[in-house]
């Protein structure tokens, strides 16, 4: 029984994780700091206090991330703001899809409530959504599965009968923690042995999901 879909935000909506990993390059550069393509990665699916603890981790505790994390963020907003975030290819017809065969729909994002709410109505999605859990809405990050609980209980469905959406690793495993049908959709990170075992399925393309999710209803 298929009673709702719960979606991941970046790099399954939005295709916004590189340009995250663009801009913090832009960044990087200007600062001299290296190895910022595999410090972004490791951050894939994390809320902002996990990613901090990354960045400290690989660069040290005094590392000044809030100073490096404005600048970015400030480039990362005069490209996407207003609209300018291109959406996945597919998720309009997916999410007409949900909307048609009366399907709960729920958000499930590491990112910020404030941004999560600009960039989905600035992209004109807002609305799709009857349920949205932000990762300043929760206390433990992906990959724990709290997100994803709280966005089930919210809906008022079972997790088991859920299927959601990832694009990161740590996405997947919350998805699996949390007792749910868990999709990888890749985007920057390929699949590995791991999300090939914890995954029900992987698919190129949210076009794709729509079929797979036409068989399950």
């Amino acid at each position: 029984m298929l009673e709702a879909v719960i979606f991941d935000m970046d790099g399954v909506i939005f295709d916004s994780e590189a340009l995250v990993i663009s801009t913090w390059k832009q960044v990087a550069d200007k600062y001299g700091i290296s190895g910022i393509e595999d410090t972004c990665m490791e951050c894939l699916g994390t809320n902002s206090e996990a990613t901090v603890r990354i960045f400290q981790k690989n660069y040290g505790k005094d590392f000044p991330y809030a100073v490096y994390k404005k600048e970015m963020a400030e480039l990362f907003h005069e490209q996407a703001a207003g609209g300018k975030l291109p959406k996945k290819k597919g998720v309009i017809e997916l999410l007409e899809y949900l909307h048609y065969r009366d399907i709960k729909v729920g958000l499930a994002t590491s990112t910020r409530e404030e941004v999560v709410k600009k960039e989905l109505s600035e992209g004109g999605l807002f609305e799709y959504f009857d349920e949205i859990v932000c990762g300043d809405m929760v206390k433990r990050s992906k990959p724990e599965p709290d997100i994803y609980l709280e966005a089930c209980k919210r809906l008022q469905v079972s997790p088991e009968n859920c299927y959601g959406i990832e694009d990161s690793y740590n996405g997947i495993r919350a998805l699996k923690g949390a007792g749910m049908h868990a999709v990888m959709v890749p985007d920057l990170a390929n699949p590995t042995k791991e999300m090939e075992e914890l995954a029900e399925c992987i698919l190129p393309s949210l076009l794709e999901v729509k079929k797979y999710l036409e068989e399950v209803v």
